[in-house]
């Protein structure tokens, strides 16, 4: 283990503006005597933004208004944060042509390689900010593309890391910049095939992608750098009486974050587990607030924890001919979820029909559906929430499920679920 690196992520709320941005540096410096990688990933919604260029290309439409937009959202805070800002609105201006290439000609290829090249560059634009602001206030940084650090797989918008390969590119490239004092500043999400095309680890992929580097340069620590002051009950957009937890275990942590627990990226627990590397939640709004921390086992007695999974698709699968769903049928089915990556959330069989609960994300739920309308029958619904409640009670149970319709419910020693229709946003006692 490297007793002075530390990983830090930021994400897009912690660089929304010149003024985050400039907090984000106040951050930094107060560890500057330690080595330092930093995660960040795009700017507050530019990737929402970014994802509209995509679809409106796809549907041949003209999508450079709204790159436009993303064009002048970025220049605009490069203005915010120097004098001269001509030198970074350059640099900027030239990742957009990556894009404007892209939309010039006809769409031929697929929708996930296109969605991946176009909604990666929100991070390299994000991070060239941060980089140039970093240096530009005595914080010596070197700014390092992400996708010369992790290889994927070739499946786009969802790539497996090559860990071999990945460990011998971060170790041999950012090691270097560590050992010459200076920050190695890189982009979350984003990684490429061997053939060099860009590809994107899942959305929210950021705490995922600092949890390679951690894993790869044996960190004495990662941070994930949050809105909030650290992992808590529920998400207190939507629940009362919400408090913090100041530490939990990484089997805690990764039950949580599986369940739909929005704090941490669910693939980020594992690779720091493996090493025994510390992760903290902190807040960016107080930083000197304690945060949660995750570690090996504690013997903790745990609060009931609630996450809602919103965006929820509920799958009933039958055989057309009533006859028994039987293991040849599971093995086909589930050889469908694992090529489209679907997340399954929650799952149930009877002797002639299977349930599935899924993350309704971009058109897998329809590929998926076609794939096996031809052996079952398939009925899906759309637009329902899934909550999780861990260490429940029969009360928390009662309170959470009063007045909604339950289509599909499971209930384990510690974890109980429930797939509802969704309802108007409302605050919920927890």
């Amino acid at each position: 283990m490297n007793k002075n690196l530390k990983v830090f992520k930021f994400g897009g709320a912690s660089v929304k503006d010149a003024e985050s941005i400039k907090n984000v540096l106040d951050i930094t410096k107060t560890y500057k005597d330690h080595e330092l990688v930093v995660v960040v990933s795009a700017m507050a919604k530019t990737t929402n933004h970014l994802e509209k260029v995509v679809d409106l290309y796809a549907s041949g439409k003209d999508a450079f208004a709204e790159l436009e937009q993303i064009k002048q959202f970025h220049y605009g805070i490069a203005a915010a944060l120097f004098e001269d800002p001509k030198e970074l609105q350059t640099s900027l201006s030239d990742t957009f042509v990556e894009i404007e290439w892209l939309l010039e000609e006809p769409m031929e290829d697929s929708y996930d390689y296109v969605y991946d090249q176009i909604v990666s560059v929100g991070e390299l634009l994000s991070t060239q900010i941060v980089a140039a602001y970093f240096n530009a206030n005595g914080l010596s940084t070197k700014w390092v593309d992400a996708r010369d650090l992790v290889l994927t797989d070739n499946i786009y918008r969802e790539g497996w890391v090559q860990w071999e390969e990945t460990i011998k590119r971060t170790k041999g490239k950012l090691e270097p910049i560590l050992k010459a004092g200076s920050i190695a500043l890189t982009q979350g999400f984003i990684g490429s095939t061997s053939e060099n095309f860009t590809t994107t680890l899942g959305r929210e992929g950021s705490d995922y992608s600092a949890a390679i580097f951690s894993f790869c340069l044996d960190a004495k620590e990662m941070v994930i750098w949050k809105d909030v002051p650290g992992i808590l009950t529920g998400d207190p957009r939507y629940f009362d009486n919400v408090t913090k937890l100041d530490q939990i275990s990484y089997r805690e942590a990764i039950e949580m974050t599986y369940y739909g627990a929005k704090v941490i990226h669910q693939k980020t627990i594992k690779p720091l587990q493996n090493k025994n590397i510390p992760l903290l939640v902190r807040s960016f709004i107080d930083p000197a607030g304690s945060g949660t921390v995750i570690t090996a086992e504690t013997d903790e007695t745990y609060p009931p924890i609630v996450s809602v999974e919103r965006d929820q698709a509920l799958i009933r699968i039958s055989t057309k001919d009533f006859s028994f769903v039987a293991e040849h049928h599971m093995s086909f089915i589930f050889s469908q979820i694992a090529s489209l990556r679907l997340q399954v959330n929650l799952m149930q069989n009877t002797a002639i029909s299977f349930v599935v609960c899924v993350n309704d994300a971009n058109d897998k739920v329809d590929r998926f559906a076609n794939a096996i309308e031809e052996k079952f029958k398939v009925n899906f619904e759309r637009g329902l929430e899934l909550y999780t409640i861990r260490h429940y009670n029969d009360s928390i149970i009662k309170s959470l499920k009063d007045s909604k319709l339950i289509l599909a419910e499971e209930k384990m020693p510690k974890t109980t679920q429930f797939v509802t229709k969704a309802v108007p946003t409302m605050r919920l006692k927890s």
